[in-house]
């Protein structure tokens, strides 16, 4: 199953309701799992508020959890896809 590091923003709305953030992110694992897929969530200090890793079946289910959650305006996300270490070596091994 393809895995994505999700990294997230608050958006304005989303700072200024932080304290129903963890209702939130609650809504978001349940969405993810509707969907086959799986959302871990931590909150970061720094450049982005919250680091999410996403497991779904596929770039489209993953890309229509997010969608779903961006729709509601409490943050903005970058997705990044990732591949695991094993999966790395495996493609690595077919360069020349």
């Amino acid at each position: 199953m393809p895995h994505y590091v999700v990294l997230i923003k608050w958006t304005d709305q989303g700072i200024r309701n932080v304290k129903d953030s963890p209702k939130r992110a609650e809504a978001a694992r349940k969405l993810a799992e509707s969907e086959g897929g799986k959302l871990t969530l931590y909150y970061t200090m720094g450049r982005y508020d919250i680091v999410a890793i996403g497991e779904a079946k596929d770039d489209d289910t993953m890309n229509r959890v997010l969608l779903r959650i961006a729709v509601q305006g409490n943050v903005r996300t970058e997705t990044l896809k990732a591949m695991s270490e094993a999966d790395a070596s495996k493609m690595f091994g077919t360069l020349p």
